[in-house]
């Protein structure tokens, strides 16, 4: 038997490439500290012009004035564009296969991200999206990960979408960020940290009793 009955999926890093590698591309060719973007946005991470961002409490040109004064305080200039550049990632198709196939087998999906805006239900993440039951955006929540009351609306809306009860035990959880999964594995989710996705699909493999990895999408 299956050991969950519904997937929940993050979006960066897990059905996209994750944002950390663009974020190294820019330190790089900008002359920055390796990581520093990942510093400042784990720097008073429920207070930050991050969190305040993905929260829709700020607008772009109000979090690129304040993430720049972070980066500034710390001692170094950062271009808050070219950072939020680096989120447009490419689709995993091996991931999107697996979604493809967990939908086709009648399995409750959801997915799950922070974001700084809404996302276009349009062109190819368009697509993406209708393969989904449910999409819980923290920026137009008011919540985001890792704070917990973002999980429990994700799995009531989960449920009601597809007209039965589920509880965390029920689901699976994706994310590429371990601060993300512990809140997730707390409140009963079976978590699997996405850092190579062909074992990441094995670990979903294993929970859903279906065949997911070696998709080419």
């Amino acid at each position: 038997m299956p050991a969950v009955s519904a997937v929940v999926f993050d979006l960066g890093g897990v059905l996209t490439e994750s944002p950390l590698l663009a974020f190294a591309a820019y330190e790089a060719e900008a002359g920055l500290p390796a990581g520093l973007v990942v510093r400042l946005n784990s720097t008073d991470p429920d207070t930050n012009a991050w969190a305040r961002f993905e929260r829709n409490e700020l607008d772009v040109a109000g979090f690129s004035a304040a993430f720049e004064a972070e980066a500034a305080a710390a001692g170094y200039r950062v271009d808050a564009a070219r950072v939020l550049a680096a989120l447009r990632g490419e689709l995993r198709p091996a991931v999107v296969a697996a979604v493809r196939l967990l939908r086709a087998a009648g399995f409750p999906l959801a997915l799950l991200s922070n974001n700084v805006a809404p996302m276009e239900r349009t062109g190819q993440l368009g697509e993406l999206l209708a393969l989904f039951d449910v999409v819980v955006e923290s920026s137009t929540e008011g919540v985001r990960k890792p704070e917990p009351e973002i999980y429990r609306r994700t799995v009531q809306r989960l449920g009601a979408a597809v007209g039965r009860p589920l509880t965390p035990a029920d689901c699976a959880y994706l994310d590429d960020l371990g601060i993300n999964l512990k809140p997730a594995r707390a409140m009963g989710m079976a978590t699997v940290k996405v850092v190579d996705p062909v074992d990441a699909l094995a670990e979903l493999s294993a929970l859903t009793g279906l065949a997911l990895a070696g998709g080419d999408g």
